[in-house]
Formats: structure tokens, sequence, C-alpha cells
């Protein structure tokens, strides 16, 4: 048993997707959640910036004494995870290989589609960990730097225009190449599932990064005996670089719950 608590990071609020599943999961859990708002988006930056933030994310969430750590960002899962895997102890979650193992099973017809941000989509990250599974496997993968400002600033919904139109323009290749199975290669796409749905059409299985992966961390610090004991109770902190009234807002939208004064605005550099 430990009871320290679970570290995760992003650049923005897609990583609540992970803390949501790990709280419905692990309610016993505490958890501290580091959305680096002030620098979002990191796809776009150069591979050096985004190894520089992802270390001090890291550095900022070790401080707490947490146990293990996930990094609910696919950009930094896609340049800098084995940098930070081999700076720290503790175990080190990405979010590209659940997903991807989770997608070649869900697949009948081999043929699967990957979105992510520029810098996800450009190391191949998902494709690799796709091959890895079944190296037959047809992947087809597209960057939809759009997307991540989208959900920042809330325009999510299956009727607002702007939404509709960018996934319209992105997934059009991948609807031309009759893919089954769409992978939202970062944690702030389920957060446009309704839109990526509606596009796609009801054949597309789409398969959920943030998700995935909490189920693959809760099963691992279950094998590794780290929970906690408790079984309910788990409290979470959430910290951000930039306007906590924004991310409060949102993040009780998406969470279900309001976080209203568990929001602390920090600085990283």
């Amino acid at each position: 048993m430990d009871k320290r608590p679970v570290g995760v990071f992003d650049s923005g609020l897609g990583g609540l997707t992970v803390v949501k599943k790990l709280a419905e999961l692990l309610p016993g859990e505490d958890i501290i959640y580091l959305g680096d708002t002030g620098r979002v988006p990191y796809g776009p930056r150069s591979r050096d910036t985004i190894i520089k933030y992802a270390h001090q994310d890291a550095k900022f969430l070790t401080d707490f004494d947490i146990k293990a750590m996930v990094i609910a960002c696919n950009t930094v899962c896609s340049v800098a995870f084995t940098a930070l895997e081999n700076e720290y102890e503790i175990p080190v979650y990405e979010v590209v290989g659940a997903p991807a193992k989770a997608a070649a099973e869900y697949s009948q017809t081999g043929r699967i589609g990957v979105i992510g941000t520029v810098a996800t989509i450009k190391s191949g990250a998902y494709e690799a960990a796709l091959k890895k599974v079944n190296p037959d496997l047809s992947v087809f993968s597209v960057a939809c730097p759009l997307f991540v400002p989208l959900v920042e600033e809330g325009w999510i919904d299956k009727d607002d225009e702007v939404a509709m139109a960018a996934a319209k323009r992105y997934l059009s290749i991948l609807k031309d190449s009759d893919v089954d199975t769409l992978i939202l290669g970062c944690t702030h796409y389920p957060l446009l599932y309704d839109v990526l749905s509606k596009i796609m059409g009801p054949d597309v299985r789409l398969v959920d990064s943030g998700s995935q992966t909490a189920k693959y961390v809760a099963e691992n610090l279950d094998k590794r005996d780290m929970l906690s004991e408790k079984k309910i109770g788990g409290n979470i902190r959430y910290f951000v670089t930039d306007s906590i009234t924004g991310f409060t807002g949102s993040a009780s939208r998406f969470l279900g719950s309001d976080v209203q004064g568990l929001v602390e605005q920090i600085t990283l550099e």
C-alpha cells in the first residue's frame, strides 16, 4: 500500500480526461493535477522547448512526493517520455501504448486512423506502437493543430460551426481512407467527441487515449501493490499556470463537479 498521491500533467485541461477516469476507477486515491495553461498548446513548439517544459512540469509534481506520474500529454509522451522515465525512480506512464493496443484489438479491418498535434504525428509514436502490436495494420495519421485551441476556448459542441468546419477539413482524408477505428491521440480531443463522432459516423469506433491510459494506470498500480488503503475519499488538487477562472469553469463542466476553490495558480519559470 502507498498513500502518496498520483501526479498528472498536461499542457492544458485535456489531461482531465485521465483525472476523471482515474477518480472513477480509484476513488480513494489522492491526485495532483498540473495544467500548463499559460503555455498551451505544446504541439507546435520545437522539440527542445517541449522537453524543457516537460522537465519543469515533472519537477513541480515530484515536489509533492508523488508515487507515480502520468504524462497526460501526447506531445510530451512522443518527444520526452524516455528522458522523464530515466530521470525518476517512480513509475512514469505515457498515453500512447494503452490506446494503441485497444485500437488494434477493436479494429475489424486493420485500417486505423490517428489524429494528434503536429509534434505527436511527426514523431510517428502511434504508428510505431500500433505496428508493434500488429505489423499488418494500415495506419493513417493526420495532424489537427486547431483542435486544442478549440477545446481550450470551449468550442466543442457538435452544433458549433467552427468546430464542425475544422473537423470536416481534418478528417476528410480519414473518411476517404475508410478507417474503422480512430485514435484520439491527444487528451484534449475527447472533449470534441460529439463533433468527431458526427463527422466519422456510427461505424467508426473512437478510442479515447486518456480513458484507456487511466485504465492501464489503475491496473498497473494495483499490480505493484501501490494503491492507497482508502477505498473512497480521495482528494484532487488542481494547479494551473494561467487564469484560474477560465480553467475552473471549463473543468467543472467537463468533470461534472464544481472545482471552485480547488484550483491554484502557480509559476513554473
